[in-house]
């Protein structure tokens, strides 16, 4: 591969990877060390194994067809495109408004907001959308391009850092009489479904990177090759599958077993988790810390923001429109959607009254349950059928899709008869 023109190809992937960074890594990795040790490391190794391909089709199909996934869902009949449009809405709030509140606590924890106005509970959660919202509107998909890859670089080697200080220090000090929490109980059962829905993100987000792919390749004029594509994509994919398993042995070295909790509150959570790391660094950390770590949310914000709206304008386009509107009349829907968003999700956070963990939970369940159809929806997509045989999947892609799509249908049923029927 020529490395010039691999640079004009890198985004989308890094894009990917640090949305995908935020909430599931940053939190649901964190707990998942912290409550459980090392119970739950194989399940995510092998979640972000199994997922894999339906996230890599994203990518291929973008590449091979110059179509987003979107597109392709259309041409498996409107139904499949109107249920994508449905999930789309019945998670998006939900998402959104639980990125944008863990975001906010980060910043309050770095800021002090809180503090300046204490009658003003919800005002880092209306300042972080406000920011999105005026990235995305005036900077348009160039400003997130820049932004995203500074913010990657910063994520990376921060938490690297991090993990690597953690292991030289040692495992905290664990209570005598410590007895290490069941995972198969219900709470530990409901926690685990939470935990793979987002690992390494939701399964639907695989749109974002086919649309993500084809904006890239109209902002810089240049189609890369389908391995050039898959490059970007697989350096984000399996960035961010490393660093779930890091944050999850930070979790366990530090927390797991000590007496210690982490806070329900997204303020109380972004400084719990600060000072735990600064306490492994050092205090003269303090700072770097903070910065790296709202650095890191901002950054899965602005995808999560960008992503939606530009799944639910192109859909819209699709399902009413046969995606004939004009470029103009597309950008206007595109500010509609990032409006309707912001406020819908901010409505969600009222309603939610701030407490986090609960609102992250059901987020993340909702997106487990919708990943078997996905799935099965982004494997037909990538067939002789609908793109050039010459990139359809390798044979081991192929197998591993058909476990993926066994193990989502297993455990999405597993989890119904624990909700519902046990």
């Amino acid at each position: 591969m020529n490395w010039n023109k691999v640079k004009k190809a890198l985004g989308p992937g890094i894009l990917f990877a640090s949305t995908a960074i935020g909430v599931s890594h940053l939190v649901q990795s964190t707990r998942a060390g912290a409550n459980y040790g090392f119970a739950l490391l194989f399940i995510v190794l092998i979640t972000n194994i199994l997922k894999f391909p339906f996230f890599e089709y994203g990518a291929r199909y973008a590449n091979a067809t110059g179509e987003t996934l979107i597109d392709g869902y259309k041409k498996l009949g409107k139904f499949p495109l109107w249920i994508y449009f449905i999930v789309t809405l019945s998670s998006m709030f939900f998402v959104t408004a639980a990125v944008g509140l863990v975001t906010a606590g980060f910043m309050d924890n770095l800021f002090g907001l809180s503090a300046l106005w204490p009658s003003l509970k919800l005002f880092p959660a209306s300042l972080i959308f406000l920011v999105c919202f005026g990235v995305l509107v005036f900077g348009k998909f160039n400003a997130l391009d820049s932004i995203i890859k500074t913010i990657g670089l910063v994520l990376f080697l921060s938490t690297i850092a991090v993990f690597i200080l953690t292991l030289i220090n040692g495992q905290a000090a664990r209570m005598e009489d410590f007895i290490a929490p069941d995972i198969f109980d219900d709470t530990g059962i409901l926690f685990l479904i939470a935990l793979m829905g987002w690992m390494p993100t939701a399964l639907d987000l695989s749109t974002w990177i086919s649309l993500w792919t084809v904006e890239k390749m109209k902002y810089t004029k240049y189609r890369p090759t389908l391995k050039e594509t898959l490059f970007d994509f697989n350096l984000g994919y399996w960035i961010s599958a490393f660093l779930a398993i890091c944050f999850l042995i930070i979790g366990a070295y530090l927390v797991f077993g000590t007496g210690k909790t982490l806070p329900r509150d997204s303020v109380g959570f972004a400084d719990t988790i600060i000072k735990l790391y600064t306490k492994t660094i050092g205090n003269w950390s303090y700072l770097i810390i903070a910065i790296s770590s709202f650095s890191i949310m901002l950054g899965t914000s602005l995808g999560v923001f960008d992503g939606y709206s530009r799944a639910l304008e192109r859909t819209i386009k699709l399902l009413f429109s046969s995606g004939t509107i004009k470029n103009k009349n597309s950008r206007l829907i595109y500010n509609s959607s990032l409006s309707i968003l912001a406020i819908g999700s901010f409505s969600i956070i009222i309603f939610f009254k701030g407490e986090f963990k609960g609102l992250i939970d059901l987020a993340t369940t909702i997106s487990f349950l919708i990943a078997p159809f996905v799935a099965i929806a982004n494997f037909k997509l990538v067939s002789k059928k609908y793109i050039h045989k010459d990139a359809t999947p390798k044979p081991i892609m192929k197998v591993i899709s058909y476990l993926g799509i066994l193990f989502l249908i297993g455990f999405t049923l597993f989890y119904l008869y624990v909700k519902f029927l046990k």
